[in-house]
């Protein structure tokens, strides 16, 4: 049972409205805490990104928040991950998603029928009332003993261009990799941290690959690497859309500046990344077609955090990127953001507000950390650098290379950066909230 009464709820405000805002704020109403407000700086929330992947926890998580039939409908349902050489030729592959074990597919998705999801449910379930665009999270104060002695809200969250503060009982930030609401906790951290590695991304329309339904990683992080997965079902003439990666340690201009500001916005030509795939050559995937055909082409580098001592201050927690912002190599960003949102939720709902912040990091910190350590290490890519210098001219068959036990290291490697196996996923006891 909640330890709040409808009058006593307390009053929420959520700084971002992304993946990981959007789906709290569906949690929080889930569990029965209404009173949300969420502020977005973006002044018009618009379809911006590329392709995600959805693990299995996640979506989980969204199966219970009501939105399965609408994510399967915009979803690729993802059956294998396939790792090959430069030359195309197959190191390893291994089911993912139901195939795998789950009781809950992993999606591949755009991220802008994500949101949109996600931003239909929030304005149809909470009301549209609940989102504010173009309100720029600055910083926040709070009086701890004080107020909450007297009953007042505890903390003032500071937006750009308003007069006064929002005042409110708990501040969420979900403001992503350059969250000022961690920059407030941790006024002296500094800037993301950048590790050499230049990524250019797209997405393009093509026809599907293999069985339509694979994530292709190609090549390794020693020299270049790409990474192909389709984010959309064939349409009309076959054709769907294919989200593409590429990245390069041997990039020039990337420095401090691209880690502070994480421009996600910078548009480059195909030749820039082209010149980094020469020789590649592939059966089953035009890469450097798709490339080629791509509308828009951003750059950007690979950037993440250090982890942090603690992400509560009083009344005030992290969530997300704004926690833990993780390399894209296991595709588990967004999922991370998602399975925080419905640990928190589940918190407030059955614990004061203090207690619930305190198990809800006492859960999510310890894992995400972890996860960002396996991430940092760029797995399985030591295998993969191994297959480099075993044939730097490509081979045919890569069990006559590498034995079989060194290449089922990539099993347990993917696990590591991937989270929880299918079996404990499956055996778990649901988050959600009966109200």
């Amino acid at each position: 049972m909640s330890p709040y009464g409808r009058k006593n709820a307390p009053r929420i405000v959520i700084a971002g409205a992304g993946i990981g805002g959007l789906t709290t704020a569906l949690s929080l109403h889930a569990a029965g805490l209404d009173d949300v407000l969420i502020v977005e700086a973006c002044p018009n929330l618009r379809a911006v990104g590329a392709g995600i992947n959805l693990q299995p926890a996640a979506v989980r998580e969204l199966t219970e928040l009501g939105l399965a039939q609408a994510l399967d409908g915009v979803a690729v349902a993802t059956a294998r991950l396939e790792y090959h050489h430069r030359y195309g030729g197959l190191i390893w592959s291994e089911p993912r998603g139901r195939a795998a074990g789950y009781n809950w597919p992993q999606y591949s998705v755009h991220r802008a029928d994500l949101q949109d999801i996600l931003l239909s449910a929030v304005r149809d379930r909470l009301g549209p009332e609940t989102l504010v665009t173009g309100g720029r999270l600055i910083r926040y104060e709070q009086d701890r003993e004080r107020d909450r002695d007297q009953g007042r809200p505890t903390v003032r969250a500071y937006v750009a261009d308003r007069p006064g503060p929002l005042s409110c009982d708990l501040l969420i930030g979900a403001d992503g990799i350059n969250s000022a609401v961690r920059a407030t906790m941790y006024p002296d951290e500094g800037p993301p941290l950048g590790n050499g590695i230049c990524m250019w991304r797209g997405v393009t329309e093509g026809p599907p690959f293999l069985d339509g339904r694979t994530m292709v990683i190609i090549g390794c992080n020693a020299r270049v690497k790409a990474v192909a997965y389709p984010v959309s079902r064939p349409g009309k003439g076959g054709r769907c859309l294919l989200n593409w990666v590429v990245e390069s340690r041997t990039a020039d201009g990337l420095g401090v500046d691209d880690a502070r500001t994480a421009d996600w916005d910078r548009a480059v030509p195909p030749e820039e990344v082209l010149a980094h795939l020469d020789g590649w050559r592939s059966e089953f995937l035009d890469l450097h077609g798709i490339i080629a055909a791509a509308p828009r082409i951003g750059r950007y580098p690979m950037i993440d955090r250090d982890p942090l001592p603690a992400w509560t201050d009083g009344r005030v927690v992290l969530l997300g990127d704004a926690a833990h912002p993780l390399y894209p190599t296991g595709s588990n960003g967004a999922s991370q953001a998602v399975v925080d949102a419905r640990v928190l939720a589940y918190e407030l709902a059955h614990h004061g507000i203090d207690e619930a912040l305190a198990r809800y990091e006492a859960d999510r910190r310890p894992q995400t950390t972890r996860l960002l350590d396996a991430h940092r290490r760029l797995e399985p890519d030591p295998v993969l650098r191994q297959v480099e210098a075993l044939a730097p001219d490509g081979f045919l068959d890569i069990r006559h290379v590498l034995p079989e036990d060194r290449l089922d290291g990539i099993k347990s490697c993917t696990r590591r950066v991937t989270g929880v196996d299918a079996t404990a996923l499956n055996a778990r006891s649901s988050w959600s909230v009966a109200v």
